[in-house]
């Protein structure tokens, strides 16, 4: 959590790469009566405070640095294997085609297919790595229960800011587990 040390004492970072946004506190969440009902129903299901203040904040913080941690690990192969594939086809479609010897063209179409599938599987990895970790689909089956109390809240007159806190609902990956052991993260603390 690299950037928690920029941010104020309140504040978390909703999106990659987006402003810092001050966490609305639990208790003007309570004081919409179906938000605060809906915290509890949340809170018994996902096994999480909702309105302790400093838990939320830290799991928004954390939420973040998923983000990120996703976007850094789609980046990683995703890019490579864009650019090795057009860049395959493009050669495959422009050059390869003319070259006389068929046997030549099919080590090619081998080489390249090679290459390719090697990029693809490792970019498969990488996902199912990110998104299939029980702990992380834990953290954001949370992070998706607070937005979800955010915009009770505001249906039912709360100040809360639009798209509080920021984050979409990825409901594929955001499965909770309640067997799910809670880890350490990058800063050494136990996740709430």
């Amino acid at each position: 959590m690299d950037e928690a040390t920029d941010l104020g004492e309140w504040e978390f970072v909703g999106r990659r790469g987006g402003e810092p946004a001050r966490l609305v506190p639990g208790a003007a969440l309570a004081a919409a009566p179906g938000a605060k009902a809906l915290a509890e129903r949340s809170g018994r299901e996902l096994r999480f405070d909702f309105l302790d203040d400093r838990r939320v904040l830290r799991m928004l913080r954390l939420r973040h640095d998923d983000e990120v941690a996703m976007f850094n690990a789609g980046f990683k192969f995703g890019v490579p294997l864009a650019i090795v594939g057009f860049g395959a086809a493009v050669y495959g479609g422009g050059v390869v085609q003319y070259w006389e010897s068929g046997s030549a063209r099919t080590a090619y179409a081998v080489a390249a297919g090679a290459v390719v599938l090697a990029l693809l599987a490792a970019y498969v990895r990488t996902a199912v790595a990110h998104w299939g970790d029980p702990v992380r689909q834990n953290l954001r089956a949370r992070a998706r229960g607070y937005r979800e109390l955010a915009h009770q809240a505001r249906r039912e007159g709360v100040a809360v800011p639009a798209h509080y806190p920021h984050y979409g609902p990825y409901p594929f990956a955001a499965t909770f587990r309640p067997e799910a052991d809670e880890a350490a993260f990058d800063d050494g603390e136990v996740q709430p």
